[in-house]
């Protein structure tokens, strides 16, 4: 089973990367976007086949290693 993470700051912290990201596309023309938010993707592969045990010791790693709750919040995608 696979499980997808998408860790992005919460709303209110800032986010320099995003900025730099954003000021750059400015730069090469792009004026359409008017804000970028940076984050990150970690996809794991996972033993066995019971959803609800893997969302909860998923949800445990983003607690304890993947995610800084502080200024951080996660999603968990399962497939």
């Amino acid at each position: 089973m696979k499980a997808r993470v998408h860790v992005t700051l919460k709303n209110g912290v800032l986010d320099p990367q995003g900025k730099a990201v954003h000021h750059a596309l400015q730069g090469l023309g792009f004026a359409g976007v008017n804000d970028v938010r940076q984050g990150k993707f970690i996809e794991l592969e996972l033993d066995g086949s019971d959803v609800e045990k893997a969302r909860a010791e998923v949800r445990e790693m983003c607690e304890k290693l993947l995610a800084n709750t502080v200024i951080e919040d996660y999603s968990i995608e399962l497939a």
